[in-house]
């Protein structure tokens, strides 16, 4: 299975960044657990982050056409306002799960609207660095639940 994880604004500041909130382990650290992840499961995944609201949307985009079959996407802020990025994930007709690092509806109010989560298959929140794995896992569930169909 070829997976995409987006990662969006201030992601590359993980283990810097509120580490009460988001944890101590860095960027790094979350690229090489997916990667292993995934290599045990034979799957092949890219993981880009971008404090770029239109980056992101490239490399949704790019997915169309590059026979991406499963996204993660932590779209850090933009989650709470980007309809641009929401249009760009409503466009892809591939099992998508929207990944947040704390517990959103935990925190400020304004962290508890997703415009993005309404298009997306499902929402991880609050697990840590675990919720993109448990997503990796959902993927891979989905893809053998199609296989079977």
């Amino acid at each position: 299975m070829k997976i995409l994880v987006l990662n969006g604004p201030n992601l590359n500041f993980l283990g810097i960044r509120e580490k009460g909130i988001y944890g101590k382990e860095d960027y790094a650290f979350l690229v090489s657990m997916l990667e292993e992840k995934a290599g045990k499961e034979g799957h092949e995944i890219e993981a880009f982050q971008s404090n770029l609201e239109g980056a992101l949307i490239d490399k949704l985009q790019e997915a169309y056409h590059s026979g991406v079959e499963g996204i993660i996407i932590n779209p850090g802020a933009f989650t709470h306002y980007s309809y641009a990025l929401r249009d760009a994930l409503a466009s892809l007709e591939i099992p998508k799960i929207e990944v947040h690092i704390s517990n959103v509806h935990k925190r400020e109010e304004f962290r508890h609207v997703s415009v993005t989560a309404p298009v997306c298959t499902g929402q991880i929140t609050g697990l840590g660095l675990s919720g993109y794995i448990l997503a990796m896992d959902y993927l891979k569930y989905h893809e053998n639940l199609t296989k079977k169909c």
